[in-house]
């Protein structure tokens, strides 16, 4: 295999790409603390956890909406827009902060918004990141911010509990709102959004123009919604299947964040070298190893045989994050790469969304080993959709340019010769 070096990874410690990182934490940590967060804020309410969960719900849906109407617009300086939206969920969260007794509506329409304003920011941010690289170290950036991404939420379960229990229920929406705001301010200062006014609406135009290809990516979005369904399924299920298989259910914590902390791990050595293979083919041959892990949890011996699979799914979830970024952004042109983001993370919550609901749904009437061997075979059936899909758009391609070919031959034969 050829190296991909570790001249990649020494190649973004530079000045604008480590405040890119550090904007990029203050920025994530509270879209990473804010469902346990809202959980934890109204628990010791009356019906605390039904409506925790409907506020979590209510954020997640924010975020998809606010993907899909702000991530997909044009703007003349989008770091700029962004910014607005990081400065709106900071005002949210700090309302959630400051009036957790306030009623129930209210509650949910201040936890749509601070999941919607700053939902276009991840797409934001990994465009920003690209143009601050090489082309040729755009696989080593990915990686690393996915690296990044991981350990943020590897931290960020424990820091909102820990929160939550020692410095008040309110606390983990205060720090979200501290470090949204700090991005909101940080951001506008970074390299890699310098676009014109002019350039904007030049870039509007083709944002248009190539609406048919941002669609076009579908199997691509499939296979997202697949590692996110899986996601959801190895978190949500993990704790009933310990109780069913008669472990003590506090390791869930604990096997959990193996499994994020080996995703980090695989997305820095993934980013290390070229794999053999195109990304989109390693991406697809990846989650059917995530998909044997996940069933392999339902059956494998003890905790360390469960802890062993988890960490192999970590490692291949990481690159799967990875490779899907890649994917898109080889099918999209660069004007589209912002608004291919945001569709992508919008389909991830829904991915998620839709797996939590179905989980709940099958735990009423299944067992989790049941439940768990189901998700796994649903991601399967997903992916290979996705190749199939992939290979017929291929196909349909290669079809479109031969066609072409033969009429330019046919028209050049149809000529007449000049004179002399």
């Amino acid at each position: 295999m050829e190296e991909r070096t570790a001249m990649g990874y020494r190649g973004l410690a530079k000045k604008p790409i480590l405040a890119w990182a550090l904007v990029a934490i203050v920025a994530r940590l509270p879209i990473a603390i804010a469902p346990l967060g809202l959980v934890f804020l109204v628990r010791e309410r009356a019906g605390g956890y039904s409506l925790g969960a409907t506020l979590a719900a209510a954020y997640v849906v924010g975020e998809v909406v606010g993907a899909l109407l702000i991530g997909t617009r044009p703007f003349s300086r989008r770091s700029s827009a962004i910014s607005l939206g990081l400065g709106l969920g900071a005002v949210s969260f700090g309302l959630l902060a400051l009036v957790p007794s306030a009623p129930d509506p209210f509650l949910v329409g201040l936890a749509g918004i601070a999941g919607a304003a700053p939902a276009a920011s991840p797409g934001g941010m990994r465009t920003m990141l690209t143009r601050l690289v090489d082309e040729s170290a755009v696989a080593s950036a990915l990686s690393a911010e996915s690296t990044l991404t991981q350990a943020i939420w590897a931290v960020a379960p424990g820091l909102a509990v820990s929160l939550a229990l020692w410095s008040g229920a309110s606390s983990p929406m205060a720090l979200a709102a501290v470090c949204m705001a700090a991005a909101a301010l940080t951001l506008p200062l970074l390299r890699g959004d310098g676009r014109t006014a002019a350039t904007a609406s030049k870039s509007s135009t083709q944002v248009s123009r190539h609406a048919g290809r941002l669609l076009a990516a579908w199997p691509i979005y499939l296979t997202s919604a697949a590692s996110m369904a899986l996601l959801s399924a190895a978190e949500l299920i993990l704790t009933p299947l310990l109780e069913f298989r008669q472990f003590q259910t506090g390791w869930a914590g604990v096997l959990l964040t193996v499994f994020s902390v080996s995703s980090a791990v695989g997305a820095f050595f993934y980013g290390l070298r070229k794999w053999p293979g195109s990304v989109r083919v390693q991406s697809l041959v990846l989650l059917v190893v995530m998909s044997g892990c996940v069933a392999l949890i339902a059956v494998a011996p003890g905790l360390v045989g469960i802890a062993i699979v988890l960490v192999v799914g970590g490692l291949s979830q990481a690159a799967v994050a990875v490779t899907r970024n890649l994917s898109l952004r080889e099918s999209l042109p660069e004007s589209a790469h912002t608004a291919g983001y945001s569709v992508m993370y919008a389909v991830q919550g829904i991915g998620y969304t839709l797996t939590a609901t179905l989980t709940a749904l099958v735990l009423a009437s299944f067992s989790p080993v049941t439940a768990m061997v189901g998700a796994a075979v649903l991601t399967l059936l997903l992916t290979v959709a996705s190749a199939l899909a992939e290979l017929r758009i291929r196909h349909r391609g290669n079809g479109s340019e031969q066609e072409a070919e033969l009429a330019t031959a046919r028209a050049g034969a149809c000529e007449e010769p000049g004179p002399g």
